[in-house]
Formats: C-alpha cells, structure tokens, sequence
C-alpha cells in the first residue's frame, strides 16, 4: 500500500477519544496515532477542561490537551468512539452521567457506530447495559464484570463484534489500531 493510501483511508472521519485522568499512556497515545496516520480527524474528549494527565505503567506519565468538553460533544458528530483503558480513567468515566451519556449515543436502535474498548475500558460499556450476548475481550482482572453484565468473554489480542473492538492490554495495541481503522471503514453496522 502507498503512503497514499495509508495516510487517507479515514479521511473524513471524525474519531472521539473519551478519557480523563488516569488514562493509560499508551492505550491513548498508540490509537490516536494509528488514527492520525490515516487521516482521521481526532477530538479528545473529556469531563475536566484543559489537559488530562496519563499512567505511564506505574507512574504518571504525559499530559494531553483536551478539545471539548463531553458535555459540548454530540455523538452525531463522530463517525467512531474509542475509549482507553487504564484503571483510574474508566473508573472515574462510568461515575460521570454525561461521560455515559456520551458513549450510549454511539449504539442506537438501528444503526450502531464503530466503538473501540481496551484494557479496562469494556468497564464503561457494562455501566450503561451494551454488553449483553456481545462476545469481547478486556484485561483479565475485569473478566467477571463483563460476564455479570451479560458479555461473553474471550481471552484473544482483538475482538470484534458488530462494530465493537475490544483488546486486552497494550501488548495488544497493534492489532487493535489495525481492527478499529477497518471498522471505522466499514462504517455503521446493525444493531446487536
């Protein structure tokens, strides 16, 4: 494949990024990335203004800027979601109604958009009830959540179930990048 094409198969799309403090460093920074180089439109979005701080593995790591408030951020917008993981971020995300308020408008009656989760991101999906009878995968430690939420749960690199990407860990960034560009390609897909 040409730069070319590489560096404009998602033109076009616009991707939210929902994190908050706590993110993990890589499991934003990798996808964002990935995005970018094909030609995505990128917002980050958050429930605090100005800059949100990552989890570098065990300490804190990189600020990054946030572009709109998830209450100024309408699902319609976007063409995708993707949602880090770490275990602070996803925490304080599925406390904040709009935060989950946010994410529910990317699954609809008819029509749900690309959703991507990884690590303990999944969490944020099982607090608003978009789980059930989806077969996904998500760090170990919150495998019994998942399946209490009606999820059934897979230890894989990348799950993809009707538009929603799930991985693992950040050993696992390659191939979910590569699985979120082709859903978001694929476009909306029918409801679950």
């Amino acid at each position: 494949m040409s730069t070319l094409q590489t560096s404009t198969r998602l033109q076009g799309k616009k991707i939210a990024i929902l994190a908050t403090d706590g993110f993990e460093q890589s499991e934003l920074l990798s996808p964002r990335s990935a995005l970018l180089d094909a030609g995505a439109n990128i917002e980050i979005v958050s429930i605090k203004e100005g800059q949100i701080t990552g989890w570098d593995e065990d300490k804190w790591g990189d600020k990054v800027t946030v572009d709109k408030l998830v209450t100024d951020a309408d699902p319609a917008d976007y063409d995708a979601l993707m949602l880090p993981g770490g275990l602070f971020n996803p925490d304080s995300l599925r406390q904040d109604k709009d935060a989950k308020a946010f994410i529910d408008g990317f699954f609809g009656a008819e029509k749900n958009k690309p959703v991507a989760a990884i690590c303990h991101a999944p969490w944020l999906l099982a607090e608003i009830n978009k789980l059930r009878d989806r077969t996904i995968t998500s760090f170990p430690s919150i495998k019994s959540d998942l399946i209490n939420a009606g999820a059934n749960w897979v230890d894989q690199e990348v799950c993809v179930d009707k538009g929603l990407v799930t991985s693992r860990s950040p050993a696992d960034l390659e191939a979910f990048n590569a699985k979120f560009i082709e859903e978001i390609l694929e476009g909306k897909h029918q409801a679950h």
